[in-house]
Formats: C-alpha cells, sequence, structure tokens
C-alpha cells in the first residue's frame, strides 16, 4: 500500500487475482448493481486483486463505452482495498495503447495484455508488442500468455527479455506447458511475478516457486482459492493439497464447456447473478447441469438438495 491507502501499483502481485465474470441482466445490459455486489463478495472473501475485462469477463462482446463501464465499477467498488488489473489487449498495437489509455484514466492500477490473436506474429514481434504499449503507458503490465485462444506461445526466452521492462511485472501463464513456466520461474528478475493461468496447475507452478493464480475457479470459491495460495506462500503443501483436492470436482466442472459458461451457470445457482451470456456463448448444455450442481455441492458453494 501506498502512503494514501491505494495499492502500490508497482508492488508485485501474488496470491488469487479472479478473472471476474461480468454480470448481464436478462435483455443483454451490464446489470451494475450485480457487479458491485460481486466484487464486494469476491474482497471480503479475501481474493488479493481483480481481474475484470478479461476472457472470463466476455470483454470480446463490449463496447468500448461497457469495458471502460465495468473497470470504474470494479475500481469503484474495490475502493483502494485490492490492485485492479484490467483487460487492455488487442491485436492491434495501436488499439491496445489507445485502450489502455482507457483503462488508466478509469482507475485501474494494473494492465493485463494478452500476445496478439491471429496474427501470430514471431517472437520478435511479440517483443516489439509488449514493448510499445509498456513505453506508451504508465501502468504495470502483466503478459498474458494463453496459446489455446491466441494461436501462438509466448516463448520463454520472450517472457524473459519482456521482464527486463520496468513497466511489466508478471506473467499469467496458460501455455500448460510446466517445463516453460518453471524455467521463467528461475531466471526472471525478482520484481517479477509468475502467477498461473490454469486452475489445474496453481499448485504445480507455486510449488516451483510462483507466485499466485489468475483464476476462473475463485469466481465461485474465492475464500478456498484464496486460501490456497496462502497455504503455498508458506509452504504448507499438505494444507494446500487437502485444499487443492477439496476443489477438484469444481475445477474440473468449471472447465466443462467453454470459459465463462459453467461458471456463469454456478453463480446463477448460487444466486450471485443471472446466467445471461452474449453470443456467440450460450447457456450450460442441460447434459452438464448434474455434474455442476454436484461439484458446486462438494465445495459447499451450495447446499446439497
Amino acid at each position: 500500500m501506498t502512503t494514501d491507502g491505494l495499492p502500490d501499483a508497482h508492488a508485485r502481485l501474488t496470491g488469487c487475482g479472479t478473472a471476474l465474470v461480468t454480470p448481464f441482466k436478462e435483455n443483454g445490459e451490464l446489470d451494475e448493481p450485480a457487479l458491485r455486489a460481486f466484487v464486494d463478495w469476491q474482497i471480503q472473501e479475501g481474493v488479493h486483486f481483480l481481474v475484470p475485462c478479461g476472457s472470463t469477463g466476455e470483454a470480446a462482446t463490449m463496447s468500448l463505452e461497457e469495458h471502460r463501464r465495468v473497470v470504474e465499477i470494479t475500481v469503484e467498488q474495490a475502493s483502494g482495498r485490492v490492485p485492479v488489473v484490467a483487460g487492455a489487449g488487442s491485436n492491434d498495437t495501436q488499439k491496445a495503447i489507445a485502450l489502455s489509455r482507457e483503462m488508466q484514466s478509469a482507475g485501474a492500477t494494473h494492465l493485463l495484455h494478452t500476445s496478439p490473436m491471429y496474427n501470430k506474429p514471431p517472437q520478435r514481434g511479440i517483443v516489439a508488442h509488449y514493448r510499445a504499449i509498456a513505453d506508451a503507458v504508465n501502468l504495470p503490465i502483466v503478459v498474458y500468455n494463453v496459446p489455446s485462444r491466441t494461436g501462438s506461445n509466448v516463448e520463454a526466452a520472450t517472457t524473459l527479455e519482456l521482464a527486463e521492462h520496468e513497466n511489466i511485472i508478471a506473467v499469467k501463464e496458460a501455455s500448460g506447458n510446466l517445463a516453460q513456466i518453471t524455467e521463467i520461474i528461475r531466471n526472471s528478475p525478482p520484481r517479477f511475478s509468475v502467477l498461473s493461468g490454469d486452475d489445474s496447475f496453481t499448485v504445480a507452478v507455486m510449488a516451483e516457486g510462483g507466485d499466485g493464480v489468475i483464476s476462473v475457479t475463485s469466481n465461485v470459491v474465492p475464500n478456498l482459492v484464496a486460501e490456497l495460495t496462502e497455504c503455498l506462500a508458506l509452504g504448507d503443501l499438505v494444507q494446500a493439497r487437502d485444499l487443492s483436492h477439496r476443489l477438484a470436482p469444481w475445477t474440473i466442472a468449471a472447465f466443462v464447456e467453454s470459459n465463462p459458461i459453467p461458471s456463469k451457470a454456478a453463480l446463477a445457482l448460487m444466486g450471485k447473478m443471472r446466467n445471461v451470456l452474449r453470443l456467440p456463448l450460450v447457456p450450460l448444455a442441460e447434459a452438464h447441469s448434474a455434474l455442476l450442481r454436484s461439484s458446486l455441492e462438494a465445495v459447499g458453494a451450495i447446499g446439497a438438495q
């Protein structure tokens, strides 16, 4: 924290950050009261930072005005209690810079930038993309490597090169390649955070020396995922293993269809928001309903029938 009580923007990101889902009304508009209540609940349940407007938040279907409003509400509701890492990615570097500036003016403390999708730039193009953003915007940047969505991998050597830039302070690693992730952990500077981008990899990444997770599953069980990261940070592998095993049914069910489809269905069952998604995403298939309910019962998110 800074002397004025606000999060220190250049402090290392650690622990559990929730990749927030975005609540919508039945007509598809942003549900502001539900979002405010959801942000409050997440913080009260112990998450360490919030990540609005990523893929989990359906940012790809938002207008610029909606994107900005979601971040503004998250910042207002967080009220300095936790950092707010706003999604600002684009496969057009100039658009990414413009969106980053919008997120800065909306009050975000950090920016999350996915590597450029569709274009499939070479590694030197990825470096140039991130450096251009980092040079243009005075907010710390989290690199997001998610080859399953972008079509290209940010190699370990590329991430380590980017880590040399003072404004690039972390990576959300969702490559699914533990050898690559551990190479980054071993060789990155002390100020640089390595965060798991896959809930199923959190224990492995943190046991290897990583710093936390940007989590989908914590939308539903923020207290358990936050506790998991705290145990791992303390080196309590016994308790961490027990928590991971307890979380396993939901960790599996959360990805039975494309994220955030299962999370929205779960949160609707919990009464946190409506089960409304924007096309081309659709509600969870009925065939998965029993699995979803049983997983939520297993982690205590809802009572047993």
